[in-house]
């Protein structure tokens, strides 16, 4: 009997572990997909794109094969790989971030650009000719799975960052839960967003009520400024975080001024407000200024990149020779 009182002692004791280590993936999957925020944003804000001219059928289908594809990029590729990136090189955890904080910053100042100056991204881009509904598909869902890795690279290195050391089980099972959880959100948001003018124009068109014909004009005559509300949002969320991670690695790696000195902005302005709204100011200011980091970083790659990266591969590709 007190055998048997034992065992019950040690699996209600595992029972405790397991519970406690259950509410610690949970507590860190949050912290770790709110930090990726700017990432996730601009996920659900690019992919629309993908499907656009294609027929209303085939929406859906697109979107559920670049999920698919998300997912086996984060589950089969980044996950083991951010596993043994914590195992054996750590140290590269910061670098590999500020990395891509720096694309974040390119991507967010580039679209900045391209809405300055719409017509200045692709001087030379030529009319495309009609092609195959079947390869336009497969091209189109090539290229959003191949920009969809770049991103859950650094949502998932993000992730990694946000995890206290505690053992590759827990790391494994918080990135897991934040490799699907995130990829439900957005690909669920996106066809969301896709299938709403569709829904809208159902709407106006079969609705027994007048009521639900408006809201169904609405949806359609909406969803164009949400999209672009949506695409601003995302661009400032990039910006935001590629800019504070870059001076938050600045500071791992040992140059703490720049946080420095942005910290002390942020508290000279928020210490004369209400203490009510002090932090929320302070918080303000501070991504504020990373932001204006982080475009200004953007502009200095989008510089680079255009003038210097895009010429040099241009000659050495023969494409620039090809264009003539």
């Amino acid at each position: 009997m007190s055998g048997l009182l034992a065992l019950l002692d040690d699996v209600a004791g595992l029972a405790k572990v397991a519970a406690a280590s259950v509410d610690d993936v949970a507590a860190y999957a949050g912290k770790a997909g709110a930090k990726a925020a700017g990432a996730v944003i601009d996920d659900a804000a690019v992919t629309p794109k993908y499907v656009h001219g294609f027929e209303a059928s085939r929406e859906l289908p697109i979107i559920w094969r670049i999920t698919k594809g998300s997912l086996r990029n984060k589950l089969l590729f980044l996950l083991p790989a951010a596993l043994l990136l914590s195992a054996f090189a750590p140290w590269l955890i910061a670098p590999l971030l500020m990395l891509g904080g720096a694309y974040l910053s390119f991507e967010g100042a580039e679209k900045i650009a391209h809405a300055i100056r719409p017509h200045a991204a692709h001087p030379q881009d030529a009319p495309e000719e009609p092609q195959d509904p079947a390869h336009l598909e497969e091209q189109k869902a090539s290229g959003a799975i191949k920009t969809d890795f770049i991103l859950s690279a650094e949502i998932m290195t993000i992730a990694l960052s946000e995890i206290p050391k505690s053992g590759v089980v827990i790391e494994a099972a918080t990135l897991a839960i934040v490799a699907v959880g995130i990829t439900v959100v957005v690909y669920g948001a996106v066809a969301l967003i896709v299938k709403a003018d569709d829904v809208g124009l159902h709407m106006a068109g079969t609705g027994r009520l007048g009521l639900t014909r408006a809201v169904g004009r609405g949806l359609v005559r909406g969803m164009p400024g949400f999209l672009a509300l949506l695409t601003a949002v995302g661009t400032a969320a990039m910006l935001w975080v590629g800019g504070s991670i870059i001076i938050h690695g600045l500071g791992v790696l040992g140059w703490h001024a720049p946080e420095d000195a942005i910290h002390h902005v942020a508290v000279a302005v928020a210490q004369p407000l209400p203490a009510q709204i002090t932090a929320a100011a302070e918080w303000i200011v501070t991504a504020a200024l990373d932001g204006v980091l982080a475009v200004l970083l953007g502009l200095i790659l989008l510089g680079l990149g255009t003038r210097i990266v895009a010429p040099l591969w241009r000659a050495v590709s023969g494409k620039g020779k090809a264009a003539h």
